[in-house]
This record gives C-alpha cells, structure tokens and sequence, in this order.
C-alpha cells in the first residue's frame, strides 16, 4: 500500500520508514518527557494545597472536588480532539501549542480571587494536559515499535513517579513558604519552558497531510453529556435532593445529549472523535471498560489521600507530600521493571492482570483505615497499589496500540485516554459527593454528640483545622477518617470490574514494527506464541 505523502523532514531527521536508534529516540524523547512532567506535576503539585486553598478561598467540599474535576473533565474532552489533530498535523507543534495553554492556565490559577476563577482556570489548565497526555505517548508510539516501546513506556512511568512523588513534597514545601498556595501554579512554568525550546531543538518528525475533518459536533455533544452528569453528582444531595425536578432535568439532558452523540460519532461525523468502529475490536472494547474503571478507583479514591493527611491526622502540607512516597515508590519500580520485561519478552497480558490484583488488594486495604489507622500500616497499603498501578497504566494504553494500524494510533490512544479520565471525573465527583456527604452526617452527629448544635453551621465546608476548639477537631478528624475508608471499599468493585475486563484480552504478540500488519479491528486476533 503506498505511503501518504510527508512534508520534508529537517536535515538530520529520521525517514519514516527508517527506524530511528535509541540515541536518536532518547535525544527526542527529553522534550517528550519534560512534557509529560509538566502535565502531571500541574496536578500533584497542587494536591497538598487544596486543604488550604478551599479554606483561604471560603470554599466548600463542593468547590474542593470541582477544582480537581474542572481540570479533569477539560482533559477528558479535549484529550480525544489531540488525539484526532495527531492524526492531521504536526505533532511537535501540537506538543508546544499544548504547553503554551497550559502556561496560560497556571497563570490565571496563580492570580484567581475566588473559587470560580481558580475553577475556570482550572478548566485551561486541562485543555494543555489533556493535549500533552495524549501526544507525547502518540510521538513515541510514532518512533518506536510495539515491541521496543515497553522499555520507553518504563521511562514514562519513571517521569510520572517522580511528579507523583516530587509534586506533592514541592507544593507542601510551597504552601508552608512565604509564597502561599499561589507559588504552586508557578513552579511547573519553567518546566514548560524549557520543555517547548527543547522540542523545538530535538523532536523531528515527518508530518503527514490529509483532509481536515474535526468533529466539532461530536465534541460538543460529548462535553454537554458528561459535564451535566457530572454537575449533577457533585451538586445533588447538597444544592438539591437526589430525587428531585432538578436531578430529573440534569440526568434527562445529560443522558440526552450522549446519545446524540454516540449518533453522531456512528452515522454523521466523516472523522468522528470517537470512532465507533473501534469498538467492534474486543482488545480496544475490553481496555475502554477497563479504562473508566481503572480512572473511577483510581482517581476517585486517590485524589482525596492528602485531604485525609491533613484533615483527619493533622499533617502539615509537607508531611501529606512525604506519605505519598510509598505509593509512587511502587509506582515507579513497577512501571520500570514491567516495561522492560515485555520489551524482553514481547509479553503484556500477565503484567496487566498481575497489576489490576494488585491495585484490588490495595483499594480493599486502605478501605480499612480510619483516623486511628498505624501510618506505617498506610504506607504498606499505598506500596502494594502504587506496584499495582504502575503496571497497569501504561500497558494497557500499548496492548491497544498494538492492535491498530499507524494511520488510527493516535485516535486509538486518546480513546483509551479520553475514558480512563472520563473514569476518573466521574469518580472524583461522585466519591466528592459521598464524602461530602459521609462527613457532613458524621460530623453533624457527632457535635451533636458533645452538646453542639450544628444545625445553624456549614456542615459541607471545608474547615481550617487549626482554629478549631479542641472537641471540634477531633470530632473533624474522626468524621474525615471514618469517611475516606467508605471512599476505598466503594471504589474496590471498580477495580474489580477492571480485573475481569484485563483478564478476558486476548494477548497478541508485540509487533517488532510499526510497518508490520496488524489485526483488522473487526477481527477476532489469532493467539501466536513469541
């Protein structure tokens, strides 16, 4: 089949059909990498803040889940657009641009004067990390074959430890200066800088021309879907009652809206976002299941760790960033040392379902802890979900790869992206509810307990610890504690759910190039020994 027509490459860059050597690959990915630190740092770094950020900012439980959601669902929506551009244009450009709206971002969440704006800003910060999450693994699926990518998706996994771990240790520091909580939404723009001149100097890639069809319909209908279903949950039981007009109005519209837009996906859009065919592959249908659910445990029930640092065992933000080590430790040794495994072996499936065990045993752990809870015990638990997720993550974005031809990677990935961290939206803000409203009935009932009346208090704030009289904190403490092991127990069935998914994929062998044929996605892969 002939190749599509490419620009010309700058003097000294890799021929597409040339396979670049790992100096080459090395020398691109530093950008790459650089890249995929800024985007994850833009969230760790401000994890241990959020406890004073709600607070400074008079926000509410509420406020404290939509400015992690905000950032979330820009990501989840924006992440298959990438994706499809990858396809159409210059991905180096496309890298940059995405760094570009991230600085912008950060900026306007560094000056926000209220929780609105800091949502808003929120809100651009995820539109550049959904751009730089879905390319940088799209430019690397691009210059190296399935086969040899498990070792460079160990380098991804070693980046994404270091910014899981070393975020929340710089922000906690961060809070605890003279800079405040504002000083972390400067520390990832250097990062970003560097990154955008360093990819101009060392990623070279062909670019490949084809008419444009962006489906602006499609990523409308999927934005207003989601975004509604996602008010509702963060909003009912506190602005309104479940069962209530407001919560029939909000499910009708959103439900509404997503089957238009699966509609459109399946019969209008000439390049749809999300391109229904893909589903017809069981690989790719199996891996999407298991994406949303990977995202709903993981994200859902991790994202609130260092409000339970700081809230139920009286952390400092420091000390909440120094107890994330034990989970990103696991993290980083087991992304590295899988990833090179299947480069070895060209073998993936035992890796994924060896992770998701593992992720199922730490969810079901931590369901156990409370305020009281040994931190050492913690540490354990956050070790055994850290391996497991760190052999998981990755892979399963590069079982999909491997079955789809060059022409459809990009999309093929951002779809696996787009629904991990639709997964993990949807956690975020339905287990936000629970705890907000876990606490506020603990919280209410234990006050009332001591002889405090809270009916005339804010009982869903989100409360600044150290002003509070003694009988208060601990009754803030035990209701915070009691409510973040419900959090893990409700997100084990996700995992679960997940486990199952990875253990029916049927394992096809790693391709060695990225010009060898693949497995039509309506077609059911033959099983073939490495």
């Amino acid at each position: 089949m002939p190749q599509p027509p490419t620009s010309a490459a700058p003097a000294g860059a890799p021929a597409a059909d040339v396979p670049m050597s790992h100096r080459e690959i090395l020398e691109a990915l530093s950008g790459l990498l650089l890249a995929m630190f800024v985007a994850m740092l833009s969230s760790t770094v401000v994890s241990n803040a959020l406890p004073v950020i709600v607070s400074d900012l008079k926000g509410s439980q509420t406020g404290y889940t939509w400015v992690v959601v905000a950032t979330m669902l820009a990501m989840t929506v924006s992440t298959p657009i990438w994706g499809k551009l990858s396809d159409l244009f210059s991905k180096k450009m496309l890298v940059q641009l995405a760094l570009v709206i991230y600085i912008v971002g950060s900026v306007l969440a560094a000056f926000a004067p209220s929780m609105e704006v800091l949502i808003g800003a929120r809100v651009v910060q995820g539109l550049g990390v959904g751009g730089l999450t879905a390319l940088v693994q799209v430019v690397i699926a691009t210059m190296v074959s399935p086969r040899e990518r498990g070792r460079y998706s160990g380098y991804m996994g070693a980046v994404f430890a270091m910014a899981t771990v070393g975020g929340p240790l710089i922000g906690g520091v961060v809070v605890d200066s003279a800079l405040g909580w504002r000083g972390c939404f400067f520390i990832g723009l250097p990062f970003a800088v560097v990154a955008f001149f360093l990819l101009q100097k060392t990623l070279h890639l062909p670019v490949i021309k084809r008419p444009v069809n962006i489906d602006y319909l499609g990523a409308t209908l999927i934005t207003g879907g989601v975004s509604t279903l996602l008010v509702w949950v963060s909003l009912a039981g506190n602005q309104f009652d479940w069962a209530s007009t407001a919560t029939a109005a909000l499910v009708a519209l959103g439900v509404l809206l997503l089957v238009a837009a699966v509609y459109v996906e399946a019969k209008v859009a000439v390049d749809p976002i999300i391109p229904i065919r893909f589903f017809k592959d069981r690989t790719i249908a199996l891996a999407t299941i298991a994406s949303v659910m990977i995202g709903v445990a993981m994200f859902g029930s991790t994202v609130y760790l260092s409000q339970y640092f700081q809230i139920a065992r009286g952390m400092t933000p420091t000390e909440a960033g120094l107890m994330s080590i034990a989970m990103v430790g696991g993290l980083f040794v087991s992304s590295i040392v899988t990833g090179r495994m299947i480069t070895a072996t060209g073998r993936w499936k035992r890796f994924l379902v060896g992770g998701m065990a593992f992720v199922v045993i730490g969810l079901a752990l931590l369901s156990t802890i409370d305020d009281t809870t040994s931190l050492v015990a913690i540490g354990g638990f956050m070790l055994v979900l850290g391996l497991g997720l760190g052999a998981t993550m990755q892979n399963l974005v590069l079982a999909v790869q491997n079955n789809v031809s060059m022409s459809d990677i990009g999309s093929a990935s951002a779809v696996v992206a787009f629904f991990r961290s639709m997964g993990g939206s949807i956690g975020i803000s339905a287990l936000g509810a629970v705890l907000s409203y876990s606490v506020a009935e603990k919280v209410t009932s234990g006050l009332a307990a001591i002889g405090i009346d809270a009916s005339g208090q804010e009982s869903h704030s989100v409360p600044d610890m150290s002003s509070l009289p003694e009988p208060m904190r601990v009754v803030f403490e035990h209701a915070f504690g009691m409510a973040f092991g419900e959090l893990f127990l409700i997100a084990v069935p996700f995992a679960v759910v997940a486990l199952v998914c990875v253990a029916l994929i049927r394992e096809v062998p790693l391709r060695t190039s990225n010009s060898a044929p693949v497995v039509s996605a309506g077609a059911e892969p033959a099983p073939a020994s490495v």
